[in-house]
């Protein structure tokens, strides 16, 4: 059920502090954390901390925390000082989405061709 935490989700046992993660921010409804595949010098994934499978059912049923994600990326942003950055959620296997928990890529630190992938 969308919002209920999932016992085969990386992401809900990242939240639940039964996997360990790099940590760097933690508010009431998100976590943000370094991805363990860095895919440029900053790379911090932003996730609600419920449950929600891709970002298109996040801000369907939950706008004000799909909300919460997205401010949360600003805040990483600039706690991480970048001054330019690239938020990505990918919604679905095609776009490249493998952990089926919505989250936000927060990518910077160096310069991000386009398009992308």
């Amino acid at each position: 059920m969308a919002g209920e935490p999932q016992d085969d989700c990386l992401f809900c046992k990242i939240v639940a502090g039964t996997i360990p993660a790099t940590i760097v921010r933690e508010t009431d409804t998100t976590v943000a954390f370094r991805d363990i595949n860095p895919q440029a010098p900053t790379h911090i994934l932003v996730i609600p901390k419920a449950h929600y499978k891709d970002a298109a059912v996040l801000g369907a049923e939950a706008p004000q925390l799909a909300a919460d994600v997205l401010a949360e990326t600003q805040v990483v942003a600039d706690e991480e000082k970048l001054d330019s950055y690239r938020i990505v959620f990918n919604t679905g296997s095609g776009a490249g989405q493998t952990v089926w928990h919505a989250h936000a890529h927060v990518l910077g630190g160096r310069g991000l061709q386009w398009p992308p992938g």
